[in-house]
């Protein structure tokens, strides 16, 4: 076999660690001074304050298009989902950038500052006169260069989040060792605790800023926030001697289609019977600098032909990467491949999740919302008990659940990640059963006591706790469980693409979610009567809508039992993991 192996150029070793990272200052970074929980306490901090940013004004965001640009239900449901699955999907280009050019730091430096200025535009279009519609009472007559300004605030919030949502809990990760069995584990413990910062904020957003926004202003409902996300990038930049800074490898994309280019180049090339007769470099690492190489599997097998060294290539001093790639290159796609199916089977509990900001609201409007006889509750404030679950199971999952599973399971982490993920499951399901059972027996009493026409009927919002309380529970153990597996299982040079991938499943659980109210409204609409989900939801039928949901979760799942029995954890050459 001919050593066509292509060596990187050395590099000064007080630039770069061992592992292939950077420290911004040109330091040496040394495991006691970087890294670990002194740097991730500046990055949980950070994600603390954008989420309370986010969900800050995504919240109330149904109620306020309906209230200042007299959208009606079915309509403000739809923008809010095309909305906030925009922010899903915008991910995917900050993970690009970062994974090919600006690295993980710089694309949150400077992601973020799009998101400030979108959230200082959304706050003055609810304050300045000239972009605030104009309100009679309780009608408001929105212009369209005022619609135009609000829904340009909101995208540039989305373009804001796509540099943000994908980077920051890998770069939290970052900051942990792979090869160190300690710090694997502490790895696992960050995702919990990462994802318990995003429900302080979270906590925050739904109680005191829903709260600030009913009953004191939009203004100041949406101007907190723009503070809020200012003082996330103050705390991210005060970390930044701490961090373990990794180096971009290169576009992920450009690596993929050197793989399928090659391996179509050798299409009638035999693979060798042995595996060590494939290409690979010589050196410990790949050939990205802080890649590590990956174990050849027997999946996928025609894509090992990219790794087949032909004669041509043979006779060249330094191999051509699109004639040949190395085992490890190849392993990569095969990877991204396999991460695709658990990706796909994800987007029904992205739907279910996206229900807490849209029919959640839309059914506590129309329940008593209020505390004795003063005081009233905001229908979008109720989501703090599915943060307060959050609060409450994260660190239950962490201190508890994990240990004691761990010595049923003898695995490292009590459960797999896919295990997790599919418990999560399970309770979206049930959380969707308990909604479309209250929606039964609100149903009923209007019909009983004959309630059409109130605006709110005498059964208290308090029974919607449980449904929020089972959501919240999901997010422990599938949102948490997918931010680690796909970091996890995603390849080196990949880490942040992955993640947006992961990311996207939001994406598109919300526009499929919009998908199904089209469709919902045009259906159940087309003979003339008011259809499912109509501006007074006492004369619709919600429930139907809920029972849709679960249904579907329910096929997805079954679908994700099947896919998660035949997945194979990649495996790291030379690492016990």
């Amino acid at each position: 076999m001919p050593d066509i192996a292509k060596k990187h150029d050395t590099v000064e070793d007080d630039l770069y660690t061992k592992d292939g990272t950077i420290n911004i200052n040109k330091q040496p970074a040394n495991k006691k001074e970087t890294g670990d929980w002194k740097a991730c306490r500046y990055i949980l901090g950070n994600e603390c304050c954008e989420r309370l940013a986010y969900y800050g004004m995504k919240m109330n965001l149904v109620n306020y298009l309906q209230e200042r640009f007299h959208q009606g239900n079915a309509t403000a449901a739809r923008n809010v989902t095309t909305w906030a699955g925009t922010c899903y999907l915008t991910p995917l280009l900050g993970a690009f950038l970062a994974d090919s050019y600006l690295g993980r730091y710089w694309t949150i430096a400077s992601f973020s500052t799009i998101y400030v200025i979108g959230m200082t535009l959304f706050t003055f279009s609810a304050i300045l006169p000239g972009l605030k519609p104009s309100c009679d009472g309780d009608s408001c007559h929105p212009t369209s260069g005022q619609t135009a300004a609000c829904f340009i605030a909101l995208y540039l919030i989305a373009l804001g989040t796509g540099g943000i949502k994908p980077c920051v809990s890998s770069f939290g990760a970052d900051q942990f060792d792979d090869n160190d069995e300690t710090e694997r584990k502490k790895k696992s413990s960050f995702f919990n605790w990462f994802y318990f910062s995003i429900n302080i904020g979270a906590l925050v957003a739904s109680s005191v800023l829903v709260w600030i926004q009913t009953n004191v202003g939009w203004g100041w409902g949406f101007g907190v926030p723009a503070v809020a996300m200012v003082i996330a990038i103050i705390f991210f930049f005060i970390g930044s001697r701490r961090y373990r800074i990794q180096l971009p490898g290169g576009s992920p994309l450009t690596r993929i289609c050197q793989v399928l280019v090659a391996a179509s180049r050798n299409f009638k090339v035999q693979v060798p019977e042995n595996e060590s007769l494939l290409y690979e470099t010589a050196d410990a690492e790949s050939n990205i600098i802080g890649s590590r190489k990956l174990e050849h599997t027997t999946k996928l097998k025609c894509l090992d032909k990219a790794a087949v060294a032909t004669e041509s290539d043979s006779i060249k001093d330094l191999p051509n990467p699109w004639r040949i790639c190395t085992v490890t290159q190849v392993e990569e796609l095969k990877s991204f491949i396999c991460l695709l199916p658990v990706w796909a089977s994800l987007i029904a509990f992205a739907t279910v999740y996206g229900q807490m900001g849209t029919m959640f609201v839309l059914q506590g409007n129309t329940m008593d919302q209020h505390i004795g006889p003063h005081f009233k509750i905001p229908s979008a404030s109720l989501s703090l008990f599915d943060t307060l679950s959050v609060i409450f199971w994260a660190p239950l999952y962490d201190r508890i659940i994990v240990p004691c599973a761990r010595k049923f399971t003898g695995h490292e982490l009590g459960f797999t990640q896919l295990q997790r993920i599919g418990i999560g499951l399970v309770i979206s399901i049930i959380s969707m059963t308990v909604a479309g059972i209250l929606e039964v027996v609100r149903l009923n009493i209007v019909r009983k006591n004959n309630y059409y026409d109130l605006e709110t009927i005498p059964l208290s919002i308090f029974w919607q706790v449980p449904q929020y309380i089972l959501v919240g529970a999901a997010e422990v153990f599938t949102n948490i469980g997918q931010m680690e597996f796909f970091y996890g299982e995603a390849p080196d040079a990949m880490r942040s693409l992955c993640s947006a991938l992961s990311l996207t499943t939001n994406a598109l659980g919300n526009y499929v979610s919009t998908l199904l109210v089209i469709i919902v409204t045009k259906v159940t609409t087309s003979s003339g009567s008011l259809g499912w989900i109509p501006d007074n939801m006492n004369r619709g039928h919600l429930d139907y809508f809920y029972w849709l949901l679960t249904v579907l979760s329910l096929l997805n799942f079954l679908v994700y039992l099947w896919i998660a029995k035949r997945y194979t954890y990649k495996k790291v050459a030379g690492n016990a993991q």
